[in-house]
């Protein structure tokens, strides 16, 4: 018996209005991007992370993680789902006590379905449980998970979270970290931080890290293996907390030498840029076998390779200086790198100028010399760079050049003026380098507008007229310039933009 009472079209739209508020119409997914067109897929919409729980335990003989991720979160527009960054196996995810629907799409997406819509403006609590060997999970190509000898190691830039916990991964949405890591006796798990307390059960040990203030998803960190731990205190009270593998065979003096003048350092860098931003100091080099560096907040990451010719403190000096340019003002966009990289080359140029071991302007001189007019590295714009020459090295010298030229533009007192009102203006957030160019100007009261157009973001060599406007290469037309006696070590440190699985794929997701 049939009973068309109405056509099955109507039937069907009738009953999704009697089964869904009208409300509910407005309810609708979250971004799988945060709209960043270097990485389209690199963070999320529709939610924004206040804090991050993690409460993991690492078995370094297997490499097996695990871990429950608790995230709280505010809903940026009525959501019916969000996603996640993340690539390990995940068996429950519940938001706000209740258990979601969750799936795997794309490469490094874990979209997560609520019970209920959530509403703009409603708290979010994400409870991620999970577990999975970090270092066979490969997201465009490649891990960012290094295994050691004796444990593992997360650090890497422009992404490394989605190897040890789910999260919004873009600098735009930062957040406070707890870090709680279960790791077997003799072990010692270090983070970013404080250590906030260690205790020992049944043959493992707990170590408990907080980061305090906002903090990027790449910039959260990682390291479990043995290590020499060395502490101290600044003169302020800061916990200073520097740990070294105990094999790191030859280049283990080198690195003490260098590493331990981080108190020194952070110290002369707060003349320059003001007060230091976080709540703890340091640094920890596993055994790695990486050249590169990267400035992981609050305690940076040092391969030991970079000591493989002696102590290198310009290298100390670059990682530091981001705790202000690029740790606490973080980028915008990715494109906006040249206001984290610019700004921590010059600041090895300052660091030489301190050390009489040749001015930044000798240091600029040299540059704008030693490039000639057909190399390639005047074909990259510093100020928008593209991701494949994101951490080009015009990015940190042609932007440590541009920062020379704005200098002798408009003198050292608005200068460092702007070097210390900048990070105290933008402390804890994010700015583009329009940004920053406006800021400039408002400091000196001078349009700066071309001088930077013209060192980042024109094709080419600035010709000896723009040059000797600029106060840059004053010896064009001369004698070259002398090398700094600094050169060479600041040369050294090139290597912090070459991370070691580069080669695996051409994205350039994979430089400090």
């Amino acid at each position: 018996m049939h009973r068309r009472l109405i056509a099955p079209g109507a039937l069907a739209a009738s009953l999704v209005l009697l089964a869904i508020p009208a409300s509910a119409a407005d309810f609708s997914p979250g971004a799988p991007g945060a709209g960043d067109p270097y990485y389209p897929d690199a963070g999320n919409g529709g939610y924004d992370v206040s804090h991050y729980d993690l409460r993991l335990k690492y078995q370094p003989k297997t490499d097996l993680l695990e871990g429950t991720a608790t995230l709280q979160a505010t809903a940026t527009q009525n959501l019916s789902r969000f996603n996640l960054d993340f690539g390990l196996k995940v068996s429950e995810v519940r938001v706000n006590g209740k258990k979601a629907a969750f799936a795997r799409t794309g490469e490094q997406e874990l979209e997560v379905t609520p019970k209920a819509g959530l509403t703009k403006g409603s708290s979010l609590s994400v409870v991620v449980k999970y577990a999975g060997k970090p270092s066979e999970v490969k997201i465009h190509g490649f891990t960012a998970w290094q295994r050691t000898p004796d444990g593992g190691v997360a650090a890497q830039e422009p992404e490394s979270s989605a190897w040890w916990f789910p999260g919004n991964d873009h600098p735009r949405d930062k957040a406070t970290y707890d870090v709680s890591v279960s790791v077997p006796d003799g072990t010692q798990a270090i983070s970013n931080g404080v250590l906030q307390s260690q205790s020992s059960k049944l043959g493992w040990t707990r170590y408990n890290w907080r980061s305090n203030k906002p903090q990027a998803t790449y910039l959260a960190t990682l390291a479990v293996g043995r290590f020499d731990i060395t502490t101290d205190k600044t003169e302020n009270g800061l916990p200073v907390l520097n740990a070294y593998s105990k094999d790191l065979g030859d280049n283990a003096g080198a690195a003490r030498a260098s590493i331990e003048r981080t108190t020194e350092v952070a110290e002369w860098l707060e003349e320059v840029f003001g007060k230091y931003p976080f709540n703890a100091l340091g640094g920890y080099v596993p055994n790695v076998p990486a050249s590169y560096a990267l400035e992981t907040q609050t305690r940076p990451f040092y391969g030991q390779r970079a000591f493989a010719n002696g102590s290198n403190v310009s290298i100390v000096v670059h990682e530091l200086a981001h705790q202000w340019y690029g740790d606490s003002v973080s980028v915008d966009g990715w494109k906006d790198i040249w206001v984290n990289e610019g700004f921590a080359r010059y600041s090895q140029w300052l660091w030489s100028e301190k050390e009489g071991e040749g001015t930044a302007q000798e240091l600029a001189d040299y540059v704008y010399a030693q490039n000639a007019a057909d190399s390639p590295f005047w074909q990259v714009k510093p100020g928008d760079p593209g991701p494949d020459n994101q951490f080009h090295i015009a990015v940190y010298d042609r932007g440590a050049l541009a920062l020379q030229a704005l200098r002798n533009e408009i003198g050292d007192k608005s200068f460092f003026k702007i070097l210390k009102g900048w990070p105290q203006e933008r402390a804890y957030g994010n700015a583009t380098v329009r940004d920053f160019v406006s800021y400039a100007e408002k400091v000196s009261g001078k349009p700066l507008s071309g001088l930077f157009d013209t060192w980042l973001y024109q094709v080419g060599k600035p010709g000896a007229p723009a040059a000797r406007d600029a106060g840059v290469a004053r010896a064009a037309g001369k004698a070259a310039p002398v090398k700094p006696k600094s050169w060479k070590k600041i040369a050294a440190t090139n290597t912090v933009h070459d991370h070691e699985h580069a080669g695996e794929h051409g994205s350039g997701r994979d430089h400090h």
